[in-house]
């Protein structure tokens, strides 16, 4: 049976929610002019901000 080392941390939940921010961020940066860009703010900020708890969490 397989033990699990320091080195084999789940960051899949993690990356998840860096991705889902860093598409935030193109969206900001896209519908720079307009209200679709606090939008993209908005889930940049949150998504970035889930994706450092899952990683504290998992840790």
């Amino acid at each position: 049976m397989a033990t699990q080392t320091e080195s084999d941390k789940g960051i899949g939940l993690p990356l998840a929610f860096g991705l889902i921010a860093a598409l935030g961020a193109v969206g900001m940066l896209i519908g720079a002019p307009d209200i679709e860009a606090a939008w993209g703010f908005a889930a940049a900020i949150v998504f970035g901000a889930l994706a450092v708890v899952a990683l504290h969490v998992q840790g």
